[in-house]
């Protein structure tokens, strides 16, 4: 059996590094844009990143438009209101509060799908604990909505009725929480056992 050691020189023992850039690089970005005021040079950086991004710029961009489609919607209808009300609305602010939130989410999904992050975060061992547990509990949710969307398909040969994918859609809600509330004990046990609180 070979025990040996990745050499300085290995691919392996230049990966994490580099990884490690890159996170490095991405922070930094995220840092910068919150800095830039104006909605023309962050649309700018925005489709310099689409350019960059190679052949999968526009599988990000509607995973970014997705993620924070509920989120942005709800914040912009929020502040119009608001905004109108009082007198005080700026179709620029709105545009610049959008575009930034866009471009932050579009980096970081671009980051993800480039570089490993357990390699970015390798020498942090509480960063790289937190990341595995994290990475753990979203493959265990992304299962379970797996398994749920094919058992409802299977019990519903002919589109469903409103009322039933409602009722589905709370059955998969409170399978969730419960999840997530068993998952979090379990995992602030495996943090505490491993030393990370230190009480």
């Amino acid at each position: 059996m070979n025990n040996a050691k990745p050499t300085v020189n290995s691919p392996a023992s230049r990966q994490w590094p580099a990884a490690r850039n890159w996170l490095l690089l991405y922070l930094a970005s995220v840092v910068i844009i919150t800095f830039i005021h104006h909605p023309a040079i962050l649309a700018i950086l925005l489709a310099s990143a689409l350019l960059f991004s190679g052949n999968n710029r526009w599988r990000h961009l509607r995973r970014t438009m997705l993620a924070i489609l509920a989120f942005n919607l709800t914040i912009s209808v929020g502040y119009a209101a608001v905004a109108l009300w009082q007198g005080t609305f700026s179709a620029s602010y709105l545009l610049l509060v959008n575009l930034r939130t866009i471009l932050m989410v579009f980096l970081g999904f671009w980051f993800t799908a480039r570089i490993p992050l357990l390699d970015a975060l390798a020498g942090w061992n509480i960063a790289s604990l937190l990341a595995t547990l994290a990475i753990g509990q979203i493959k265990t949710f992304e299962r379970i909505l797996a398994d749920f969307r094919a058992a409802f398909e299977s019990r519903n040969l002919a589109r469903p009725s409103w009322l039933a994918r409602s009722r589905h859609t709370a059955a998969q809600a409170q399978t969730l929480l419960d999840k997530s509330f068993a998952a979090s004990n379990e995992a602030a046990q495996a943090m505490r056992s491993r030393g990370v609180f230190d009480d």
